[in-house]
Protein backbone atom coordinates (compact mmCIF):
# COMPACT_ATOMS: atom_id res chain seq x y z
CA UNK A 1 0.00 0.00 0.00
CA UNK A 2 1.66 3.26 -1.08
CA UNK A 3 1.25 6.60 0.91
CA UNK A 4 2.40 8.68 -1.66
CA UNK A 5 1.60 12.47 -1.22
CA UNK A 6 -1.70 14.01 -1.86
CA UNK A 7 -0.95 17.70 -3.94
CA UNK A 8 -3.82 19.77 -4.98
CA UNK A 9 -2.71 20.28 -8.83
CA UNK A 10 -2.57 24.09 -9.66
CA UNK A 11 -4.96 25.41 -12.34
CA UNK A 12 -2.02 27.09 -13.84
CA UNK A 13 1.56 26.85 -14.54
CA UNK A 14 4.01 28.57 -12.38
CA UNK A 15 4.57 31.29 -14.22
CA UNK A 16 3.71 32.74 -17.54
CA UNK A 17 6.69 31.50 -19.77
CA UNK A 18 5.42 33.45 -23.08
CA UNK A 19 6.26 37.48 -21.88
CA UNK A 20 8.94 37.71 -23.67
CA UNK A 21 7.82 35.67 -27.12
CA UNK A 22 7.38 39.21 -29.33
CA UNK A 23 3.79 39.14 -30.21
CA UNK A 24 2.59 37.43 -27.29
CA UNK A 25 3.81 39.71 -24.07
CA UNK A 26 -0.11 40.02 -22.48
CA UNK A 27 -0.51 35.96 -22.84
CA UNK A 28 -1.42 34.36 -19.43
CA UNK A 29 -3.09 30.81 -18.45
CA UNK A 30 -6.79 32.05 -18.72
CA UNK A 31 -5.96 33.18 -22.63
CA UNK A 32 -4.83 36.32 -24.31
CA UNK A 33 -8.48 37.01 -25.67
CA UNK A 34 -9.62 37.64 -29.88
CA UNK A 35 -7.31 39.44 -31.95
CA UNK A 36 -7.93 42.49 -33.64
CA UNK A 37 -7.04 41.46 -37.64
CA UNK A 38 -5.11 43.74 -39.34
CA UNK A 39 -6.54 46.01 -41.31
CA UNK A 40 -8.88 44.85 -44.23
CA UNK A 41 -7.64 45.95 -48.12
CA UNK A 42 -10.54 48.39 -49.81
CA UNK A 43 -12.74 46.67 -51.65
CA UNK A 44 -12.72 47.46 -55.58
CA UNK A 45 -15.76 46.40 -56.70
CA UNK A 46 -18.07 49.28 -58.07
CA UNK A 47 -21.65 49.29 -56.68
CA UNK A 48 -24.06 46.60 -57.64
CA UNK A 49 -26.98 47.64 -58.68
CA UNK A 50 -30.67 45.79 -58.11
CA UNK A 51 -31.89 43.18 -60.09
CA UNK A 52 -34.26 44.47 -63.02
CA UNK A 53 -37.55 43.26 -62.57
CA UNK A 54 -38.45 39.55 -63.96
CA UNK A 55 -40.77 37.35 -63.46
CA UNK A 56 -41.30 37.87 -59.78
CA UNK A 57 -44.97 35.23 -59.44
CA UNK A 58 -45.87 32.19 -58.24
CA UNK A 59 -47.75 29.62 -59.51
CA UNK A 60 -51.34 29.65 -57.37
CA UNK A 61 -50.85 27.00 -54.99
CA UNK A 62 -53.64 24.22 -56.18
CA UNK A 63 -56.48 22.89 -53.21
CA UNK A 64 -54.98 19.56 -53.31
CA UNK A 65 -51.14 20.66 -52.77
CA UNK A 66 -52.63 22.76 -49.59
CA UNK A 67 -54.98 19.48 -48.74
CA UNK A 68 -51.93 17.27 -48.58
CA UNK A 69 -49.63 19.39 -46.49
CA UNK A 70 -52.67 20.05 -43.98
CA UNK A 71 -52.80 16.25 -43.85
CA UNK A 72 -48.99 15.23 -43.11
CA UNK A 73 -49.31 18.48 -40.84
CA UNK A 74 -51.97 16.77 -38.65
CA UNK A 75 -50.56 13.40 -38.75
CA UNK A 76 -46.95 14.65 -37.64
CA UNK A 77 -48.70 15.51 -34.34
CA UNK A 78 -49.61 12.65 -31.93
CA UNK A 79 -52.62 14.91 -30.20
CA UNK A 80 -54.07 15.95 -33.14
CA UNK A 81 -56.86 14.65 -35.41
CA UNK A 82 -57.28 14.09 -38.48
CA UNK A 83 -60.95 15.12 -39.19
CA UNK A 84 -60.32 18.83 -39.68
CA UNK A 85 -57.58 18.15 -42.35
CA UNK A 86 -59.56 15.05 -44.80
CA UNK A 87 -63.06 16.66 -44.03
CA UNK A 88 -62.71 20.38 -43.49
CA UNK A 89 -63.67 22.59 -46.99
CA UNK A 90 -61.34 24.89 -48.50
CA UNK A 91 -63.61 27.76 -49.31
CA UNK A 92 -60.99 29.87 -49.67
CA UNK A 93 -57.08 30.43 -50.58
CA UNK A 94 -55.40 33.68 -50.74
CA UNK A 95 -51.25 34.67 -51.44
CA UNK A 96 -50.15 36.38 -48.93
CA UNK A 97 -46.13 36.01 -50.55
CA UNK A 98 -43.67 37.48 -48.60
CA UNK A 99 -39.90 39.16 -49.42
CA UNK A 100 -37.08 37.77 -47.73
CA UNK A 101 -34.04 39.67 -47.51
CA UNK A 102 -30.73 37.56 -46.09
CA UNK A 103 -27.08 38.80 -45.36
CA UNK A 104 -24.45 36.28 -44.76
CA UNK A 105 -21.09 37.80 -43.16
CA UNK A 106 -18.19 34.78 -43.40
CA UNK A 107 -15.81 35.89 -40.64
CA UNK A 108 -12.58 34.70 -39.18
CA UNK A 109 -11.91 35.64 -35.82
CA UNK A 110 -8.24 34.35 -33.66
CA UNK A 111 -7.83 34.23 -30.22
CA UNK A 112 -4.47 32.95 -28.05
CA UNK A 113 -3.84 30.83 -24.95
CA UNK A 114 -1.51 28.94 -22.84
CA UNK A 115 -1.61 25.41 -23.07
CA UNK A 116 0.35 22.22 -22.84
CA UNK A 117 0.26 18.16 -23.55
CA UNK A 118 2.88 14.98 -22.19
CA UNK A 119 6.01 15.69 -23.20
CA UNK A 120 6.12 12.14 -25.96
CA UNK A 121 9.78 13.29 -27.40
CA UNK A 122 9.26 15.99 -29.40
CA UNK A 123 12.02 18.94 -29.62
CA UNK A 124 11.24 22.21 -27.99
CA UNK A 125 11.45 24.98 -30.57
CA UNK A 126 11.33 28.32 -27.80
CA UNK A 127 14.02 30.70 -29.24
CA UNK A 128 15.25 28.84 -32.34
CA UNK A 129 12.88 31.13 -34.69
CA UNK A 130 10.86 34.37 -34.36
CA UNK A 131 7.72 32.93 -33.60
CA UNK A 132 4.83 34.33 -36.38
CA UNK A 133 2.45 36.57 -35.35
CA UNK A 134 -1.27 35.08 -35.00
CA UNK A 135 -2.34 36.49 -37.96
CA UNK A 136 0.92 35.27 -39.72
CA UNK A 137 -0.10 31.46 -38.62
CA UNK A 138 -0.97 29.71 -41.92
CA UNK A 139 -4.30 28.19 -41.70
CA UNK A 140 -6.67 26.26 -44.48
CA UNK A 141 -9.78 27.99 -44.67
CA UNK A 142 -12.96 25.87 -44.31
CA UNK A 143 -15.49 25.85 -47.24
CA UNK A 144 -17.12 29.58 -47.54
CA UNK A 145 -20.22 30.25 -45.23
CA UNK A 146 -19.31 27.14 -43.48
CA UNK A 147 -18.71 27.10 -39.03
CA UNK A 148 -15.44 25.63 -38.30
CA UNK A 149 -13.02 26.17 -35.63
CA UNK A 150 -9.40 24.73 -35.21
CA UNK A 151 -6.53 24.69 -32.39
CA UNK A 152 -3.39 24.74 -33.80
CA UNK A 153 0.28 25.00 -32.25
CA UNK A 154 2.05 28.57 -32.89
CA UNK A 155 5.49 27.55 -34.28
CA UNK A 156 8.82 28.55 -32.35
CA UNK A 157 6.28 28.84 -28.78
CA UNK A 158 7.45 25.52 -27.08
CA UNK A 159 9.05 24.66 -24.22
CA UNK A 160 9.46 21.87 -21.57
CA UNK A 161 8.86 22.48 -17.82
CA UNK A 162 8.06 19.88 -15.13
CA UNK A 163 4.50 19.19 -15.03
CA UNK A 164 2.73 21.13 -12.61
CA UNK A 165 0.19 18.94 -11.13
CA UNK A 166 2.81 15.84 -9.83
CA UNK A 167 5.46 17.92 -9.61
CA UNK A 168 7.22 15.69 -12.20
CA UNK A 169 6.48 12.32 -10.39
CA UNK A 170 4.62 11.05 -13.07
CA UNK A 171 1.51 9.59 -10.69
CA UNK A 172 -0.98 11.28 -7.87
CA UNK A 173 -2.86 9.73 -5.06
CA UNK A 174 -4.97 7.88 -6.36
CA UNK A 175 -8.81 9.97 -5.65
CA UNK A 176 -11.65 6.69 -5.42
CA UNK A 177 -9.27 5.43 -2.33
CA UNK A 178 -7.36 8.38 -1.30
CA UNK A 179 -4.13 7.22 -1.75
CA UNK A 180 -4.99 4.01 0.61
CA UNK A 181 -5.12 1.21 -2.03
CA UNK A 182 -7.71 0.03 -0.41
CA UNK A 183 -11.67 0.99 0.29
CA UNK A 184 -14.24 0.20 2.45
CA UNK A 185 -15.75 -2.75 2.02
CA UNK A 186 -18.84 -2.23 -0.24
CA UNK A 187 -20.66 -5.45 1.14
CA UNK A 188 -19.93 -4.92 4.92
CA UNK A 189 -19.57 -1.13 4.89
CA UNK A 190 -16.43 -1.73 6.16
CA UNK A 191 -17.21 -2.92 9.57
CA UNK A 192 -15.90 -6.82 8.66
CA UNK A 193 -19.13 -8.34 9.48
CA UNK A 194 -22.48 -8.94 8.27
CA UNK A 195 -25.83 -10.05 9.52
CA UNK A 196 -23.53 -11.10 13.03
CA UNK A 197 -21.06 -13.21 10.74
CA UNK A 198 -17.73 -12.72 9.10
CA UNK A 199 -18.30 -11.31 5.96
CA UNK A 200 -16.93 -13.24 3.24
CA UNK A 201 -16.12 -10.44 0.85
CA UNK A 202 -13.24 -9.28 2.85
CA UNK A 203 -12.67 -11.62 5.01
CA UNK A 204 -13.34 -9.65 7.81
CA UNK A 205 -10.87 -6.92 7.23
CA UNK A 206 -13.84 -4.74 6.38
CA UNK A 207 -11.67 -3.53 3.15
CA UNK A 208 -11.36 -4.30 -0.52
CA UNK A 209 -8.45 -3.63 -3.01
CA UNK A 210 -8.98 -0.18 -4.87
CA UNK A 211 -9.31 -1.48 -8.43
CA UNK A 212 -8.86 2.06 -9.92
CA UNK A 213 -5.23 2.03 -8.67
CA UNK A 214 -4.81 -2.08 -8.76
CA UNK A 215 -4.15 -1.31 -5.17
CA UNK A 216 -1.53 0.84 -5.32
CA UNK A 217 -2.60 3.86 -4.23
CA UNK A 218 -1.35 5.74 -7.40
CA UNK A 219 -2.46 6.32 -10.49
CA UNK A 220 -0.74 7.63 -13.80
CA UNK A 221 -0.61 11.43 -13.93
CA UNK A 222 -3.92 12.92 -15.61
CA UNK A 223 -1.51 15.62 -16.68
CA UNK A 224 1.50 14.95 -17.93
CA UNK A 225 0.29 10.78 -18.86
CA UNK A 226 2.82 9.37 -16.09
CA UNK A 227 5.66 11.41 -18.53
CA UNK A 228 6.54 13.93 -15.78
CA UNK A 229 7.68 16.51 -18.16
CA UNK A 230 5.25 19.33 -20.47
CA UNK A 231 5.70 20.60 -23.84
CA UNK A 232 4.23 24.16 -23.06
CA UNK A 233 3.59 26.01 -26.10
CA UNK A 234 1.55 28.85 -27.32
CA UNK A 235 -2.40 27.74 -28.70
CA UNK A 236 -4.16 29.81 -31.36
CA UNK A 237 -7.75 29.18 -31.98
CA UNK A 238 -9.41 29.81 -35.19
CA UNK A 239 -12.95 30.06 -35.62
CA UNK A 240 -14.71 30.46 -38.61
CA UNK A 241 -18.13 31.77 -38.46
CA UNK A 242 -20.88 32.64 -40.65
CA UNK A 243 -23.28 35.04 -39.22
CA UNK A 244 -26.40 35.08 -40.83
CA UNK A 245 -29.41 37.45 -40.41
CA UNK A 246 -33.23 37.57 -42.04
CA UNK A 247 -35.43 40.33 -42.71
CA UNK A 248 -39.06 40.35 -43.96
CA UNK A 249 -40.47 43.07 -46.01
CA UNK A 250 -44.36 42.77 -46.47
CA UNK A 251 -45.31 40.45 -43.96
CA UNK A 252 -48.80 39.90 -43.31
CA UNK A 253 -49.54 36.48 -42.47
CA UNK A 254 -48.46 37.07 -39.21
CA UNK A 255 -45.78 34.48 -39.52
CA UNK A 256 -42.27 35.36 -38.06
CA UNK A 257 -38.49 35.26 -39.37
CA UNK A 258 -38.02 32.18 -37.43
CA UNK A 259 -41.13 30.44 -38.62
CA UNK A 260 -39.66 30.94 -42.45
CA UNK A 261 -35.93 30.75 -41.68
CA UNK A 262 -36.15 26.73 -42.29
CA UNK A 263 -37.88 27.20 -45.60
CA UNK A 264 -37.01 28.20 -49.00
CA UNK A 265 -38.71 30.48 -52.36
CA UNK A 266 -37.93 31.84 -54.77
CA UNK A 267 -34.81 33.18 -55.69
CA UNK A 268 -34.62 36.59 -57.11
CA UNK A 269 -31.42 37.69 -56.43
CA UNK A 270 -28.14 36.40 -55.33
CA UNK A 271 -24.25 38.30 -55.10
CA UNK A 272 -21.26 37.42 -53.10
CA UNK A 273 -17.65 39.15 -52.98
CA UNK A 274 -15.18 40.02 -49.75
CA UNK A 275 -17.57 43.11 -49.27
CA UNK A 276 -20.76 43.31 -50.62
CA UNK A 277 -22.52 46.76 -51.42
CA UNK A 278 -26.25 47.56 -50.33
CA UNK A 279 -28.86 46.69 -53.45
CA UNK A 280 -28.85 50.23 -54.88
CA UNK A 281 -32.08 51.18 -56.98
CA UNK A 282 -33.66 47.49 -56.05
CA UNK A 283 -37.29 47.55 -57.51
CA UNK A 284 -38.83 47.10 -54.13
CA UNK A 285 -37.43 50.02 -51.66
CA UNK A 286 -37.91 48.45 -48.57
CA UNK A 287 -35.43 45.72 -49.48
CA UNK A 288 -32.80 48.21 -50.68
CA UNK A 289 -33.50 50.17 -47.35
CA UNK A 290 -32.92 46.89 -45.14
CA UNK A 291 -30.07 46.26 -47.27
CA UNK A 292 -28.33 49.31 -46.56
CA UNK A 293 -28.38 49.17 -42.92
CA UNK A 294 -27.66 45.39 -42.38
CA UNK A 295 -24.68 45.48 -44.35
CA UNK A 296 -23.46 48.81 -42.50
CA UNK A 297 -24.08 47.00 -39.08
CA UNK A 298 -22.59 43.66 -40.25
CA UNK A 299 -19.37 45.54 -41.84
CA UNK A 300 -19.36 47.89 -38.53
CA UNK A 301 -19.70 45.30 -36.23
CA UNK A 302 -17.26 42.23 -37.31
CA UNK A 303 -14.35 43.63 -38.57
CA UNK A 304 -13.81 44.58 -34.58
CA UNK A 305 -12.58 41.61 -33.23
CA UNK A 306 -12.37 39.48 -36.66
CA UNK A 307 -11.48 39.30 -40.43
CA UNK A 308 -14.37 39.30 -42.76
CA UNK A 309 -13.44 36.83 -45.59
CA UNK A 310 -16.55 36.91 -47.43
CA UNK A 311 -20.31 38.56 -47.96
CA UNK A 312 -23.39 37.26 -49.40
CA UNK A 313 -26.81 38.55 -50.02
CA UNK A 314 -30.29 37.23 -51.62
CA UNK A 315 -33.28 38.13 -52.02
CA UNK A 316 -35.98 35.45 -51.97
CA UNK A 317 -39.71 35.46 -52.77
CA UNK A 318 -41.03 32.85 -50.12
CA UNK A 319 -44.27 31.41 -50.94
CA UNK A 320 -47.39 31.61 -48.42
CA UNK A 321 -50.75 30.63 -48.84
CA UNK A 322 -53.29 31.63 -46.19
CA UNK A 323 -55.97 28.92 -46.42
CA UNK A 324 -59.54 29.41 -45.22
CA UNK A 325 -61.32 25.99 -44.28
CA UNK A 326 -64.66 25.21 -42.89
CA UNK A 327 -64.92 21.74 -40.16
CA UNK A 328 -68.62 21.36 -37.94
CA UNK A 329 -69.77 24.53 -39.12
CA UNK A 330 -67.40 26.74 -38.19
CA UNK A 331 -64.45 28.42 -40.10
CA UNK A 332 -61.08 27.95 -39.19
CA UNK A 333 -57.45 29.10 -40.81
CA UNK A 334 -54.15 27.37 -41.50
CA UNK A 335 -51.27 28.46 -43.83
CA UNK A 336 -48.84 26.55 -46.30
CA UNK A 337 -45.60 28.40 -46.50
CA UNK A 338 -42.39 27.82 -48.57
CA UNK A 339 -40.96 25.62 -51.28
CA UNK A 340 -41.48 23.04 -48.96
CA UNK A 341 -44.72 23.49 -48.15
CA UNK A 342 -45.11 23.57 -44.74
CA UNK A 343 -48.45 24.29 -42.77
CA UNK A 344 -48.56 26.83 -39.70
CA UNK A 345 -52.07 26.32 -37.74
CA UNK A 346 -51.75 27.68 -34.48
CA UNK A 347 -55.67 27.05 -33.64
CA UNK A 348 -56.00 23.34 -34.81
CA UNK A 349 -59.68 22.66 -33.84
CA UNK A 350 -59.84 19.03 -33.04
CA UNK A 351 -56.94 17.71 -30.74
CA UNK A 352 -56.52 14.89 -27.90
CA UNK A 353 -55.64 14.71 -24.63
CA UNK A 354 -53.60 11.58 -24.90
CA UNK A 355 -50.02 13.26 -25.19
CA UNK A 356 -50.64 15.59 -22.66
CA UNK A 357 -48.03 15.36 -19.87
CA UNK A 358 -49.20 15.61 -15.82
Amino acid sequence: MSNAAVYPPPSAPPANMFGNVPGYEGIAAGGGGYLPPPMPAEPIAPPQPGPAPADWSIPSLSEDVAREAFISFASSHCCYRSDPATDGVITNMEPCNTFRYRLETFTESRSTEWAHKPHEGEQPDFYTQTAPQPWEVRVTPPNLFTNHKEEIRVPYTSSLKECHSCHAQGTMACKECQGNGYKPCFVCNGTGTKNDETCTRCNASGKDRCSDCDAHGTKKCDTCGGKRQLLTYIQLKVEWTNHVEDHLVEQNSGLTVDDLHSVSGKELFKNNQYLVYPLLGFPNPAIAQVSERLVKEHQSKHAQNSRILQQRQTVELIPITKVNYKWKADMHVYFVYGNEHKVSASNYPATCCCCVIM
